[in-house]
């Protein structure tokens, strides 16, 4: 309060339409969510009828029961969590070793190979030329698709190579190699160790990146055993089979009415199931997404 009283007029002016404009801000982007969790828990009549504004009104959980019934939700929540594993893993290992690599002095051709990736962040083939590559190749319907597909990240592979060449001097490997240490072992036993909160932002990146995702299996996949948590989502969300699908689940026969209204309890009750994982683990590693963006601020 001191050090706010020591200001000018014109610094405790700024500072206070900036607070208000950031709480405006701040209020337009929480609402959304804050309304889906009140609308979850409230009941789908007063919502639909535009009733339920500021808090939630009638308390119903009969959305959250539905869902935790319908069992696609489950079959693609795990299809989900594995999709997200092995594509972290494999998008991590991938732009670690691109960017080691592109760290090396001596590595021939350099300038060239970045360029070619930066290329590829302003220009790429097209939705229908990588379709039909995908169906002539034989990855079209299969799950590995989900798993390969944007597992490599230039905007990930060019922070892992400004952060190892700006925190692992090569005079390092140098060192190392005097003592016969390969650029494998090197990789392994000195650069992954030392490269902790780097590889804590690429497996952010991937794991919240691939958690969302739901275009690639709308695209590239056809059974519906296969398909991830968001496009279940996506189903009930948007398209009219929810309908039928709340019936299946509720055994309500031909009360359209009350299928309606089912789902809309089910489409913001879903909303908040899917979120769930990651709402509860944002908070306690957001710092490393603002490390991430500090990482690879520096491009040279």
């Amino acid at each position: 309060m001191n050090k706010f009283r020591n200001l000018s007029a014109s610094d405790k002016s700024f500072d206070i339409i900036n607070t208000v404009i950031l709480i405006f801000l701040l209020l337009v982007a929480a609402y959304p969510l804050y309304f889906v969790i009140i609308a979850s828990i409230s009941d789908p009549k007063l919502v639909t009828s535009g009733k339920v504004l500021l808090f939630p009104k009638s308390f119903n959980l009969k959305g959250y029961k539905e869902v935790l019934k319908y069992a696609p939700i489950w079959r693609g929540y795990a299809n989900t969590i594995v999709y997200t594993v092995l594509f972290t893993v494999v998008s991590v290992m991938v732009c670690l070793l691109s960017g080691y690599s592109l760290a090396q002095k001596k590595l021939p051709g350099k300038k060239v190979i970045t360029a070619f990736f930066i290329f590829t962040m302003f220009f790429n083939g097209g939705l229908i030329p990588t379709y039909l590559i995908m169906k002539q190749i034989g990855l079209y319907g299969k799950t590995i698709i989900i798993i390969l597909m944007g597992a490599v990240s230039v905007t990930n592979i060019i922070i892992s190579r400004t952060f190892i060449k700006n925190t692992i001097p090569y005079e390092l490997f140098e060192a190392a190699s005097v003592d016969g240490c390969s650029h494998t072992a090197f990789f392994f036993r000195i650069v992954m160790p030392i490269s902790k909160a780097l590889i804590a932002v690429l497996v952010l990146f991937a794991a919240v990146g691939q958690w969302n995702s739901w275009f690639n299996a709308m695209i590239y996949l056809r059974e519906e055993n296969q398909m991830p948590l968001q496009m279940v989502l996506r189903d009930l969300i948007v398209n009219q089979s929810a309908m039928s699908m709340a019936s299946d689940t509720a055994g309500m026969g031909g009360d359209a009415a009350a299928q309606v209204y089912l789902v809309e309890a089910m489409r913001y009750a879903v909303i908040i199931v899917s979120t769930l994982p990651i709402m509860c683990i944002y908070p306690f590693v957001q710092k490393y997404f603002v490390k991430g963006i500090m990482i690879g601020s520096v491009k040279g």
